[in-house]
């Protein structure tokens, strides 16, 4: 049997932190197995569904390197497909016209409940035999209802949380077609996963209560029943089911908020699964390694300071050529224009071990290539009246010292020597000086990195 997965999103929304662990663990199963994964946009919510979403959601999987074999498929695209096999399921005696208004339907809903009894629907248009249907209502556009076994239990072994199992009695008969004649999302699905082989059904706990229909719609089909997977929530750091109040909206904001898709990806592995004690691993590396078997079925937890973590430790890893690629643009984005000097990518060099994101690295890169005005606190609390001259005087030896670190650093050292000072008295007002901050690597190497010009203009301001 080969594995096939498959990834449904809605495209009511953007690619949010849940959907995307869900698209990398379908992912991960088709590559573990060398089956296909297939990419398939749930489309039918016409009101609520929006090109620009969809674009998210293709943007965000294309963000994280999840590819896919096959898609994406757009449900819209297969109307007639569905309403060719609603039109069988009439024909065999397995759906019904049902002509219920939505007033009788509430009607009924409340008389259930005044009799404490689970509001559902009561099977008044459902054919049976010896039972006599009032003639369909003139004017009234009948939905269609999947007639759902009466007896009996439908169940599955859950690949993530076990044994479960749902008595039929409970499930009423499920609509698969509107009164407009557009199929349901349940029964779009299971034509869906039908036709496209699919052998294992990877997603959010949130669709257990929707899988019983499911199966058994397929099994009125004839069709095969796929294994099924169902993933625990993810909590944000609170301990809250999370949501839009914990950060980012879509994946693609932890792009834009200066993360690497390989942090984001390994980030997401461990949520839910483990390997031994392993925490840093690549992608390539998560694919042989994963199993179903090591998904826990409680829920994860979000840790923004876990993310944080791994992603410092992807920055530090990079080339940085490739990070100069990433910042640059950040850069652009905020009108600073880049220079041959400094060159980027020896900034990145000296910065990068200190920073958790892009967006810090280009924050850091930014004071190299701006016109800047230092906080005037900050150059007050700094610029001392014993350390004035020696600011004067080490100028005055930059002009001559060959450029580059430790030569900076002689000239630098000579300096403290001659005006018997110590260290943080002289690189302290140097950092503010030229950086507006007053933590940054060694003030040598930063300097440095700042053509001789810019160095000497930058002190004149202050001193």
């Amino acid at each position: 049997m080969t594995i096939r997965t498959r990834f449904a999103p809605s495209p009511t929304g953007y690619l949010h932190i849940g959907g995307a662990r869900t698209a990398l663990f379908s992912w991960a199963y088709a590559r573990r197995h060398k089956g296909a994964f297939i990419l398939r946009v749930e489309d039918t919510d016409v009101e609520r569904s929006t090109p620009e979403a969809v674009q998210a959601i293709l943007d965000g999987m294309a963000w994280l390197n999840l590819d896919y074999d096959e898609g994406p498929f757009y449900q819209m695209q297969c109307m007639g497909r569905y309403k060719e096999v609603i039109r069988n399921l009439l024909d065999q005696g397995l759906a019904y016209y049902c002509y219920a208004s939505s007033e009788e339907l509430d009607a009924m809903r409340e008389e259930q409940r005044a009799r404490g009894a689970k509001p559902r629907y009561d099977g008044r248009w459902r054919p049976e035999p010896g039972k006599v249907l009032p003639p369909p209502p003139s004017g009234v556009k009948p939905v269609v209802r999947f007639k759902n076994p009466v007896s009996g239990v439908v169940a599955w072994n859950d690949l993530v949380k076990g044994q479960i199992a749902f008595d039929n009695e409970e499930l009423d008969d499920l609509i698969i077609a509107r009164a407009d004649g557009t199929p349901t999302y349940n029964f779009c699905v299971v034509v869906d996963d039908w036709d496209m082989n699919i052998t294992h059904v990877i997603r959010g706990d949130d669709h257990v209560n929707n899988t019983p229909r499911q199966i058994n719609i397929l099994r009125a089909l004839g069709a095969s029943v796929p294994q099924y997977a169902h993933l625990s929530m993810i909590l944000g750091d609170d301990g809250q089911k999370l949501s839009k109040r914990h950060g980012a909206v879509s994946v693609m904001q932890y792009e834009e908020d200066g993360y690497l898709p390989e942090a984001v990806i390994n980030y997401l592995a461990r949520l839910g699964w483990s390997h031994g004690n392993e925490e840093i691993f690549s992608a390539q590396q998560f694919c042989s390694w994963f199993d179903l078997d090591h998904i826990t079925p409680s829920a994860a937890q979000f840790n923004t300071e876990k993310l944080n973590w791994l992603n410092q430790h992807y920055i530090k890893q990079a080339d940085n050529g490739k990070l100069a690629k990433l910042v640059a643009p950040r850069l652009h984005a905020r009108g600073v224009l880049i220079s041959s000097r400094p060159d980027l990518e020896s900034i990145i060099a000296l910065y990068k071990e200190r920073v958790a994101t892009l967006n810090e690295l280009a924050d850091a890169a930014e004071v190299f290539y701006i016109d800047l005005h230092p906080n005037q606190e900050l150059l007050d609390a700094q610029l001392s009246a014993e350390a004035l001259p020696a600011l004067r005087d080490l100028a005055e030896h930059l002009k001559d010292t060959p450029w580059e670190t430790a030569a900076i650093g002689a000239a630098i050292k000579g300096t403290i020597t001659r005006h018997g000072l110590k260290m943080p008295r002289l690189a302290m007002p140097l950092r503010v000086m030229l950086t507006g901050q007053t933590q940054t690597p060694s003030v040598d190497a930063v300097i440095a990195l700042f053509p001789r010009e810019e160095v000497l203009a930058r002190l004149a301001r202050y001193i």
